[in-house]
């Protein structure tokens, strides 16, 4: 047998060299390796949600900013949230220091993902762990922040001034309970924050193969009715919120069908020549 027979073919085009340890690599030893990153993840929570419980008190003091900003203006001097049970206040601090820790380790944890997934995908769509990480982050941070900093305090203007305050000789005066409010408002934030990584999931679909730019660009009238759904759903109850959201959304649904066309014009660009042809 001739030593060409012994040659080994080549990869695929665009895909890196595998190790050997990879390619053989069980189911058991996968779920031992997903297990592994599994715990690597919680310990990253708890540390995050640790560091947070230190700082309950001002994490606190900077998400009620909008709701005493609303009363404020509206009512005056006087905010306050209640709580009708002495472990309340207790359950509503360990709320928000779950919430921070998870924030916190956000960055950690999805650089856990993408190496757990990384092994199956080609060389070139490896490159891009630092930019998903990075961009996950940013967006999930700019969509919490526009939440915070525009959407909740129109949603309480409205909502904490729906009505007249004195009726008579009744006074009308909202009892918020804390955790009532804490619900509310990690609510609102998460929304904001979650549905701003739009980009990044359509981008995952334009490696998969499963969307193209045309596709997504004809499904855009019927993606718009779901926009306004979903805000809708997860926004308070009023119009301004809803459009805050709504808009929003479909603009970066705008800006997936870029990165995917961009993508997509890349990666069907034809691999350069090693040398002249003969």
């Amino acid at each position: 047998m001739s030593d060409g027979d012994h040659k080994k073919e080549p990869d695929p085009p665009g895909r890196g060299a595998a190790t050997d340890d990879d390619a053989g690599m069980t189911i058991w030893e996968h779920l031992e390796e997903l297990r592994s990153r599994m715990i690597k993840m919680i310990i990253a929570f708890l540390v995050g949600s640790i560091a947070a419980w230190t700082q309950a008190e001002f994490l606190l003091k900077v998400l009620t900013q909008p709701f005493v900003d609303a009363w404020v203006r509206g009512r005056g001097a006087g905010a306050a949230l209640n709580f009708p049970a002495p472990t309340s206040l207790f359950i509503a601090y360990i709320r928000l220091s779950v919430l921070a820790g998870f924030v916190m380790a956000m960055p950690f944890l999805l650089w856990q993902v993408w190496s757990f997934i990384a092994p199956g995908l080609y060389s070139k769509e490896k490159r891009y762990a630092a930019p998903f990480v990075i961009t996950s982050c940013v967006l999930f941070g700019a969509g919490a922040f526009f939440g915070w900093r525009i959407a909740a305090p129109m949603a309480f203007n409205f909502l904490l001034n729906i009505g007249p305050q004195h009726i008579g000789g009744l006074d009308i005066k909202p009892t918020i309970m804390i955790s009532e409010y804490m619900e509310f408002i990690t609510h609102m934030l998460l929304a904001f924050g979650i549905v701003t990584e739009l980009p990044i999931l359509v981008f995952f679909l334009s490696i998969a193969g499963l969307v193209t730019p045309r596709q997504l660009l004809k499904f855009f009238r019927y993606f718009l009715v779901i926009d306004f759904v979903i805000a809708a759903v997860i926004t308070p109850p009023d119009v301004l919120s809803q459009l805050l959201l709504a808009i929003p959304l479909a603009i970066l649904y705008l800006l997936s069908i870029g990165v995917c066309w961009i993508f997509q014009r890349r990666r069907d660009q034809p691999a350069p020549a090693d040398g002249p042809a003969p």
